[in-house]
């Protein structure tokens, strides 16, 4: 794990060693403590100006007791002796009071890693928690002025902001478990903004983040993206209804990743609250289809050395095949399903836990977006959705979306007003095309994929 001797990692882990022993001497059964220290920055410059900067650096604590079946959880930033004691008297107060429910409980101890056989997953960057003020303005104006220079066209600009974040986390658990590690992450966006027929603003953007500031893209290369990003949306109209092949690009790709990775959820399940309930081992996608949730790729921004329980990380596939493998578990959702965990488990601010997806992933295929295309003869290629139409228990999803018209497998003109629909069961079965562009940006990432036929409403439609 990142810096075992880190002086950061120590001090929180020692906290957190006094405030279960504070908690445990108040006699509750189990207390678990969740520590985070760190900084973020972000700056944001408009019209080649600095417009926003945003600084803080934070420390907290979280904190989750038990006695017996009875739970409560507090969390605090006042880490002084007098905050410790009134943040755990707050716990024991709370935990007295409160209901006790049949299914609470730790994850069981001898499930629990061993802190120094957990993976270095290499998630902090020193260099990137180092950028200051100046360096971040600086970096974010030459994204916007490559933007702004790149066209006559690009008439305005919604600004460019580079955002940093770095720290440390620990978990301490009564039953002994006590691990911390770093990590880090850096984003920069530029969002230009071009003038359109009748006056109508068009706006694109384009942006990079990743755990390691060297791993960025270029600021000149992204702030040039987004311009062409933008100015390809110029003269943008809406489309006749019809039901047509329908192409999503990585970003609104990862949208509709993201419906699944909430339906998959061993919470959801056992709430009713998803369409895929009573569906493990069914065909609930197209063959092409595999889905995994994995924390234990180096440098992805959802990886992870081991759950908010302590249990150690594991790739779990979900989706193999179409077929739906697994749904994704802390301890109490597994325990009102009666099954274990799958290491899905995270810990809020307050030491609360629920389930979470890591780096929830569509695994790539082997076409290119550009053969995608054009291997589709009549189409709509979706680059951004707008709101959110989407019913977890029956699957139907209905969003308005913006891109190109596809024709004669080439993007023919953009498209504005519109709105696609299909249930997304029918959905998934329907994907016959899974590109080989997958982009670990977020922990929740897809490549371009086509689903073979959706309604496409034109605008004015019903």
């Amino acid at each position: 794990m990142t810096s075992r001797a880190d002086a950061e990692l120590t001090e929180l882990l020692e906290l957190g060693d006094r405030i279960i022993a504070t908690a445990t001497k108040g006699g509750v059964t189990v207390a678990e403590c969740m520590l985070r220290s760190g900084a973020e920055l972000s700056a944001r410059v408009r019209l080649d100006k600095p417009e926003l900067v945003e600084e803080a650096a934070h420390r907290s604590a979280g904190l989750r007791v038990m006695k017996g079946k009875q739970v409560a959880t507090t969390s605090t930033s006042d880490l002084t002796e007098a905050g410790i004691h009134r943040f755990v008297s707050d716990a024991l107060e709370l935990v007295e009071l409160s209901q006790e429910d049949p299914f609470a409980g730790p994850a069981a101890p001898e499930l629990l890693t061993d802190p120094e056989r957990a993976p270095d997953l290499d998630l902090f960057d020193p260099k990137g928690g180092g950028v200051d003020a100046a360096q971040a303005i600086g970096i974010a104006k030459v994204g916007e002025r490559a933007a702004r220079e790149f066209d006559p066209r690009i008439s305005n600009s919604e600004g460019a902001t580079f955002s940093r974040t770095a720290g440390g986390v620990a978990l301490v658990l009564s039953s002994g478990f006590r691990a911390a590690y770093k990590g880090s992450y850096q984003s920069l966006s530029v969002v230009p903004v071009a003038e359109d027929e009748g006056g109508k603003k068009r706006r694109g953007y384009y942006w990079t983040a990743k755990r390691f500031l060297e791993e960025l893209e270029d600021a000149k290369k992204v702030g040039e993206e987004a311009a062409r990003r933008t100015l390809r949306k110029l003269g943008a109209k809406p489309v006749s209804t019809c039901e047509v092949p329908v192409v999503f690009d990585p970003d609104a790709a990862r949208s509709i990743l993201g419906m699944l990775a909430g339906c998959v959820m061993g919470s959801a399940i056992w709430r009713k609250s998803s369409y895929l309930l009573g569906r493990e081992g069914t065909q609930v996608a197209s063959s092409l289809v595999d889905v995994v949730d994995d924390p234990l790729i180096p440098r992805a921004p959802g990886s992870r050395p081991y759950d908010g329980e302590g249990l150690a990380s594991r790739k779990n596939v979900v989706v193999e095949k179409g077929i739906l493998k697994t749904y994704l578990c802390d301890t109490y959702s597994a325990k009102k399903l009666e099954r274990a965990s799958t290491g899905n488990a995270a810990r809020g601010g307050s030491a609360g836990v629920s389930c979470s997806t890591t780096n929830f992933i569509l695994q790539p295929g082997t076409d290119s977006n550009e053969a995608i295309v054009k291997g589709t003869k009549q189409g709509l290629y979706v680059t951004e959705m707008m709101g959110f139409g989407f019913n977890a228990v029956t699957g139907d999803f209905s969003r308005g979306a913006g891109g190109f018209w596809i024709e004669n497998g080439e993007l023919a003109y953009p498209v504005s007003e519109v709105t696609i629909s299909l249930n997304v069961d029918e959905l998934w079965k329907r994907i016959d095309a899974v590109g080989s562009d997958l982009d670990l940006r977020t922990a929740t990432a897809s490549p371009t994929i086509r689903v073979a036929k959706m309604t496409v409403a034109g605008a004015g439609a019903s």
